[in-house]
């Protein structure tokens, strides 16, 4: 008899191709198996047709990494290539604009109701 508390195995891949929203699917398993050190070329040459599903839609790698191809980064393992990833993607990634679970308005929409020190 399974437990409860025991995640079922499907969704504990997607919860190890996916972080912070960002899903990498069959990619993720890829970096693990790349020889490195690597470079960004290397990686956009392998893997540049590869989606990355974002909450707010996809990006591919080669959008992603592309960006560092000028200067040719260098990556020691796979953890440094998914870091990378999450500061690279677009605002696709992140959740609705200027929302915030702190109350209040923001300092764009200003509003009659802002509180004043005296």
């Amino acid at each position: 008899m399974a437990s409860e508390e025991e995640p079922d195995a499907d969704s504990t891949d997607d919860d190890e191709s996916r972080s912070q929203g960002i899903e990498l699917g069959d990619l993720d398993e890829k970096l693990e198996s790349h020889d490195y050190p690597t470079t960004a070329t290397t990686l956009v040459d392998e893997y540049g047709d590869h989606e990355i599903s974002l909450p707010g839609g996809s990006q591919r790698v080669e959008e992603v990494l592309g960006l560092y191809e000028e200067d040719d980064q260098e990556f020691t393992d796979a953890e440094e290539v998914r870091q990378a990833i999450h500061n690279l993607v677009g605002a696709e990634a992140v959740g609705r604009d200027h929302y915030s679970d702190r109350g209040g308005s923001t300092p764009d929409e200003g509003g009659e109701n802002e509180d004043e020190s005296f």
